[in-house]
């Protein structure tokens, strides 16, 4: 699978409201009130992960979830990438 150029990039973005490009990644932090619903978010990120098989970076403080997609093999952002994002966005609207 083929990085995305940034015309590619900019298209997908638009279509990923709160994320944006962080080096050769896409990144995004949610917020939650409180810890353990971070955690549970976290969680259902791994399910989507697991399911596709393609696995994001994540950093977990209290209240927040940063997420970090990039396709380390391609050495930057896919179009696996962007899937797994739109995934993430569904998660959050579950």
């Amino acid at each position: 699978m083929a990085r995305l150029d940034d015309e590619a990039l900019q298209a997908a973005l638009a279509q990923l409201p709160g994320w944006s490009r962080d080096g050769n990644a896409l990144a995004k932090e949610f917020r939650f009130q409180g810890f353990r619903p971070g955690i549970h978010f976290v969680n259902r990120i791994a399910d989507v992960a697991d399911a596709v098989d393609h696995h994001p970076d994540l950093w977990v403080g209290y209240g927040r979830v940063r997420v970090s997609l990039s396709t380390h093999d391609e050495g930057g952002i896919t179009d696996l990438d962007v899937d797994l994002a739109r995934r993430i966005e569904q998660v959050v609207g579950d």
